[in-house]
């Protein structure tokens, strides 16, 4: 077999791992924390993706994503691409949002005034004195 070929038949994580770390150091931690799961040999896959996009897109900007993703713990190959899609990897992190005053309304929730103590709906008719068919 030939010697390219042997890690990607052997299942070899470290030379996987070392693989990712020549593109950028970030690149490598990134690759580390990808295959840093109970059966790593399941997230070899993601790697090899990771390994397609900086021939796709150049080690600069892949190491640049990678170390903003793990800045904010993100570790997902599908944001890397879709950050280096948009290009938005050197621009500035957005601000995070402010809540709008409170939390956001149920879809379901009842008008407040529906739970009044007395509703408008119920009100004591004074009956007076009905005739029964005893009295006539």
């Amino acid at each position: 077999m030939p010697a390219e070929k042997t890690a990607y038949a052997m299942r070899d994580l470290a030379r996987l791992i070392s693989t990712a770390a020549l593109h950028g150091a970030n690149v490598g931690v990134y690759a580390e924390r990808l295959l840093d799961h109970e059966l790593p040999w399941t997230k070899m896959r993601q790697v090899y993706r990771l390994l397609g996009l900086v021939k796709r897109y150049g080690a600069g900007p892949v190491d640049t994503a990678c170390g903003r993703a793990l800045d904010l713990d993100v570790v997902s190959v599908a944001k890397i691409a879709a950050m280096l899609e948009k290009a938005t990897e050197n621009g500035p992190a957005p601000a995070p949002r402010a809540a709008s005053g409170g939390p956001a309304p149920a879809r379901f929730a009842r008008d407040p005034a529906e739970y009044r103590v007395r509703p408008h709906w119920l009100t004591v008719i004074d009956g007076g004195d009905a005739a029964t068919g005893a009295d006539k």
